[in-house]
C-alpha cells in the first residue's frame, strides 16, 4: 500500500492494482498536463494536474465502493477505472480535444487503444483484469461505470472541490463526502438516497457558479482559442499527426509550436501574455442561429469574412463560438418519496440556473489590441450581430472600455 498526501482529500491510500498503476507512464504523463489548462492565465495558483485529480478520483470512488458494499474483483476494476480513467486527455486537458477528435474520431474517455497493451495492459493482466473492461469503465459504461462517469460521477465531485481550491474561489466547495454516502444502485442506475435534493442541488449550483468565473472566463476563452489556432497549424505544417499530439504533454506541445515558424507566433505570444483582446463579447440574443450552429469549417469562413471585411490579416481574427449552454448534472437522480425523480424534475433550482446559462453565453471575437476595435466593427456587420444585444470592447482607455476588460 503506498500513502500520498493530498492537498484535497489528505491522506489518500493506494493499494492493490491501482498502486501498480501509478508509476506506468501513461499515469506518470498526467503529472505534466494541467488540470484546468489556460485557466492558468487567470489565476496562478491554479498548477494542480490531472495525476493530481486522478488520485482523488480513486480515492472518492473508493469511498463509495465502500459505502455501496461492492468488494472483490468488480471493486478493484472501478479503482483501477478511476486511477486511469484521465490517460486520454491530450495536453492542456480539454483545450485541444476537439481538434483531436476532429482527425481521430476519439475523445479523451476513449482510451481501449490507449491501455489495451502496453504497461498498463500488463498491470491490468497480473492483476487479473481485461484492459477493454476497464476502458468500457472509463467511458461509464455498465451500472458500476456510472461511479466513474455519470450524472453524479466522482470524476465530477473531485474536479469542482479541487479546482476551487487552487483558484482560491469559493464557488465550487461541495460536500463531496456527503454526497458519496448518499448514492445507492435503484434498479441499475446509480441515484442519490432520500432526503438528498438539496445535494444534488449543491452540485448543480457548484457547477454553474465555477463556469463563467473559472472554466469560462473570458482571458481563459481566449488564450484556448489562441492556443488551438496555433495547434491546429501545427498539425498542418508538420509531420505531427493527431495521434502523437494526443500522447504530447503541456510543455511537448508548447516546444512543438515554438519550434515551427508557422506557429511561433502563437507561443510568443503565450509564453508573454501577450494575448488577443476582445474585439466583439455578444449575448446570445445578439448572434444569428447560422452562426451558433456553425461548424469548424463555417467558423473558418466566418473569420475570413470578418478579416476581408476590416482589411486585416486573416491571423488577426479569431472566432470563437461555444456550444449552446446544457447542464449534465440536471438529469441526475434522487430518490423522493420511494419514488426515482430526475433533478430537473423536482428542483425548481434547475429552470433559473439553466436561464443564467443562456444569460451567461457569449460569442468571442478575438483580435491584437492594435486592430480590436477595427476588427469589432467589421465582426458586427459581417455577421450580423444586433448591436443592441451586444457590447463591443476594448482595452485601450476611451474605447467602450469597462472595468471588466481589466481583469
Amino acid at each position: 500500500m503506498t500513502t500520498i498526501k493530498d492537498s484535497v482529500h489528505d491522506h489518500i491510500a493506494v493499494e492493490g492494482c491501482a498502486a501498480d498503476l501509478l508509476d506506468t507512464p501513461p499515469v506518470q504523463r498526467l503529472r505534466r498536463i494541467k488540470q484546468l489548462g489556460t485557466v492558468t492565465f487567470v489565476y496562478p495558483s491554479a498548477n494542480h494536474t490531472r495525476f493530481e485529480h486522478s488520485l482523488g478520483v480513486y480515492h472518492l470512488a473508493d469511498e463509495a465502493l465502500s459505502h455501496l458494499g461492492i468488494e472483490g474483483r468488480r471493486a478493484e476494476r472501478v479503482r483501477a477505472a478511476a486511477m486511469l480513467h484521465d490517460v486520454g486527455h491530450a495536453p492542456y486537458s480539454h483545450n485541444v480535444e476537439d481538434i483531436i477528435h476532429r482527425h481521430t474520431g476519439k475523445y479523451h474517455d476513449d482510451v481501449h487503444d490507449l491501455i489495451g497493451s502496453g504497461p498498463v495492459a500488463r498491470v491490468l493482466s497480473d492483476h487479473g483484469l481485461n484492459p477493454d473492461a476497464i476502458a468500457d469503465l472509463v467511458a461509464g459504461d455498465g451500472e458500476v461505470g456510472q461511479i466513474v462517469s455519470g450524472e453524479l460521477d466522482v470524476d465530477r465531485m473531485d474536479y469542482l472541490v479541487r479546482d476551487a481550491h487552487h483558484t482560491g474561489v469559493p464557488y465550487g466547495t461541495i460536500d463531496a463526502e456527503r454526497l458519496v454516502r448518499s448514492l445507492c444502485f435503484v434498479d441499475g442506475d446509480l441515484v442519490l438516497d432520500e432526503g438528498n435534493v438539496q445535494t444534488a442541488e449543491s452540485l448543480l449550483l457548484a457547477r454553474a457558479l465555477m463556469n463563467p468565473t473559472v472554466y469560462s472566463h473570458h482571458v481563459a476563452r481566449i488564450a484556448k482559442a489562441m492556443l488551438r489556432r496555433g495547434t491546429e497549424r501545427l498539425l498542418v505544417h508538420t509531420d505531427i499527426d493527431a495521434s502523437e499530439l494526443r500522447r504530447m504533454d503541456d510543455y511537448g506541445l508548447r516546444v512543438a509550436l515554438r519550434q515551427c515558424e508557422a506557429t511561433a507566433a502563437y507561443a510568443h505570444r503565450l509564453d508573454r501574455r501577450d494575448l488577443y483582446k476582445r474585439a466583439v463579447w455578444a449575448e446570445m440574443a445578439a448572434v444569428p442561429d447560422s452562426l451558433l450552429d456553425a461548424d469548424h469549417d463555417q467558423v473558418h469562413e466566418y473569420e475570413q469574412l470578418v478579416a476581408d471585411e476590416a482589411n486585416v490579416d486573416p491571423d488577426a481574427v479569431i472566432l470563437d463560438v461555444p456550444g449552446r449552454p446544457s447542464m449534465k448534472e440536471s438529469s441526475s437522480r434522487v430518490l423522493v418519496n420511494g419514488e426515482v425523480r430526475r433533478l430537473s424534475e423536482q428542483s425548481t433550482l434547475v429552470n433559473a440556473l439553466r436561464a443564467a446559462q443562456r444569460d451567461q453565453w457569449r460569442l468571442g471575437v478575438y483580435a491584437p489590441a492594435e486592430t480590436a476595435e477595427r476588427v469589432g466593427n467589421a465582426a458586427i456587420r459581417a455577421l450580423g450581430i444586433d448591436l443592441e444585444d451586444t457590447l463591443v470592447r476594448d482595452v485601450r482607455p476611451g474605447v467602450h472600455a469597462t472595468l471588466d476588460d481589466f481583469n
